[in-house]
């Protein structure tokens, strides 16, 4: 019977070509031998069946590797097949030797070649006048592992085909200025981008550019702060910059109030602005700049107002105008050097002549005169005044001549007038006597009020007739009381009894009724008494 042909191992120069490291499989016998009934162990394997023939149980071999890797070699020979009556027709295996074959070293992996880079994009005009071209671009899209070492400008006069390199070495920047041009030249301008891989595809201008001056009419452009006028004090530092534009280059000149500036005053001018700087500003540093900037037939013109201020003087003809009570009037003129600016204020001092302590009475007080109040009397005072603006107070002050004292004078207390008033009044009683009843031997009491301006004169009557200094009787009349009081009355002192009230004014009386009774004691009351 046939038997199975053996599986196809690859070729040594196929692996290498795959770059596998490992060992070549094991040739296999070729697949045309003819068959045998017995073949010997060494003989090839007989035709194998076609792919459609009927299955066949095959002997059992290690998995065949990937693609790549090495495969290991035949452990033995295919089986001889055997026939089996109801069983399935096995191919017989055929021994064979395998040979193991070592495949070629690795070869190293060659670095990839140097490309060049993508032109450059974007290539435009920055500047352009008569000797000189400056261009610029964008860096290339496409860089690659090459790297960029630089770039070349080349450009080329309308109507000629010879590119001149316009630098000696490549530009690491994107821009570059062409010079020494010769005016009127009409150029093409390229640029190239240089690495390891040589040169890329050039970045040109869409358009050849004229060589010549680009007018421009001259146009001072004033900071903000200059608008107005620009204050500083004296010794400090002044650096001006004030840009300007025009093409080709302004000329540009400096007046200061209509002459020359001084050598003091250092200005440097550029082609796109101009500088003032005074190392240390004075005060007669202080007036108006005027800038002009000419291009041929063009000029433009801005002025700069500077002032430089200062502290100012110490006020003068300061005088003590009075003084009275515990107060002192003062007055002064304006200093004559205001430090350049306007005075915004003074302050005045006082100082006791026993001290000489100055104390700040008014500060940033506006007026010409001022009234120091509130001072001690016995002491004497001096005064002073200085001057403000916005700088600072004045270095010196005015001092006054005179002294102001306070004197020590007596104080006597005078109480206030007041007009009199006339309180003159008749007599008249606000409260009458009122009928009383007496007992014998007891002592009884009249009472009664009167009021009257001047106090009136009382003055007490029985029965019509004046009582007088009888001792039987007392009289007294305080704060318009008047009272009667009778001692021990008997019988006989029972009647009418009359006030009498009498001033200047006139009189007034009053009257009552005593009646005095005689206590009847019963007979019994008699004998006990006995």
């Amino acid at each position: 019977m046939p038997g199975k042909p053996a599986p196809i191992k690859k070729s040594p120069a196929k692996k290498a070509a795959n770059k596998a490291p490992e060992p070549a499989r094991v040739e296999a016998a070729p697949a045309d031998a003819p068959p045998v009934d017995a073949p010997p162990a060494d003989a090839p394997p007989a035709d194998a069946p076609p792919a459609d023939a009927a299955p066949v149980e095959t002997a059992p071999v290690e998995a065949a590797p990937a693609e790549g890797e090495a495969a290991p070699a035949a452990e033995g020979l295919a089986a001889p097949a055997v026939d089996r009556p109801g069983a399935e027709r096995v191919a017989p295996a055929v021994p064979a030797e395998a040979a193991l074959i070592e495949g070629p070293p690795k070869a190293p992996t060659p670095p990839p070649p140097a490309v060049p880079t993508s032109a450059p994009l974007d290539v435009s005009v920055d500047d352009v006048n008569d000797c000189s071209l400056t261009i610029k671009w964008k860096t290339p899209q496409t860089i690659g592992d090459s790297g960029l070492d630089g770039y070349l400008v080349e450009y080329c006069k309308e109507g000629t085909t010879d590119w001149v390199v316009a630098q000696e070495e490549l530009s690491p920047t994107n821009n570059y200025c062409i010079k020494n041009l010769s005016s009127c030249d009409v150029l093409r301008v390229r640029v190239v981008a240089v690495n390891r891989g040589g040169r890329s595809e050039p970045g040109s201008l869409a358009e050849p550019v004229l060589i010549r001056e680009v007018g421009e009419r001259p146009k001072i452009r004033v900071p903000r702060i200059l608008k107005s006028c620009f204050i500083k004090q004296v010794g400090e530092q002044i650096n001006l910059v004030i840009p300007f534009v025009g093409k080709p280059k302004p000329v540009v000149s400096w007046l200061k109030d209509g002459q020359p500036v001084d050598t003091r005053v250092n200005i440097r001018n550029s082609h796109k602005d101009s500088i003032i700087f005074i190392r240390r500003a004075q005060r007669e540093d202080s007036g108006v700049y005027e800038m002009t900037v000419k291009v041929d037939s063009f000029e433009d013109k801005a002025t700069i107002a500077l002032q430089i201020v200062d502290r100012p003087g110490s006020p003068a003809n300061v005088k003590l105008v009075d003084t009275w009570g515990f107060n002192a009037a003062l007055e002064w003129s304006p200093p004559k050097d205001n430090g350049n600016t306007e005075i915004t204020g003074y302050t005045i001092q006082k100082a006791d002549r026993k001290t000489g302590v100055w104390f700040s009475v008014l500060e940033n007080y506006h007026r010409l005169t001022a009234t120091i109040t509130d001072l001690i009397m016995g002491n004497s005072y001096s005064f002073r005044v200085f001057a403000e603006n916005q700088v600072g107070v004045s270095e010196t002050s005015a001092v006054t001549k005179g002294v102001a004292t306070i004197q020590k004078t007596g104080i006597v207390y005078r109480p206030p007038e007041y007009p009199e008033r006339d309180y003159s009044e008749a007599p008249r009683f606000t409260t009458p006597l009122a009928d009383r009843a007496a007992t014998v031997g007891y002592t009884t009491k009249l009472l009664c009020s009167v009021r009257g301006c001047p106090t009136p004169k009382i003055e007490w009557l029985k029965n019509k007739v004046i009582i007088g200094d009888d001792p039987k009787y007392r009289q007294n009349s305080t704060q318009g009381i008047c009272s009667l009081e009778i001692r021990k009355p008997c019988c006989f002192d029972g009647g009418v009894y009359t006030c009498r009230a009498k001033n200047e004014q006139g009189e007034a009386l009053v009257s009552c009724k005593l009646q005095v009774k005689q206590v009847i004691l019963p007979d019994a009351d008699k004998e006990k008494g006995k």
